[in-house]
């Protein structure tokens, strides 16, 4: 998916990514670094919240 695909997801349904991210031990900034493209989320946490987003596909290390 896309990020402008998960934002009109998250619209759709009705919920923040600020509650998301609180929701999954993230930061809000961490968050929309991630779905604008300012982290290329290679590895790390934005890695993990690309991959739990739906962004990209791969698993997330335990």
């Amino acid at each position: 998916m896309t990020s402008d695909q998960i934002k009109a997801l998250f619209r759709q349904r009705g919920m923040t990514f600020t509650r998301w991210a609180e929701e999954n031990g993230y930061t809000r900034n961490e968050v929309y670094r991630v779905l604008n493209g300012q982290a290329k989320a290679n590895y790390g946490k934005a890695h993990e919240i690309a991959v739990k987003l739906g962004l990209k596909s791969g698993t997330v290390a335990a």
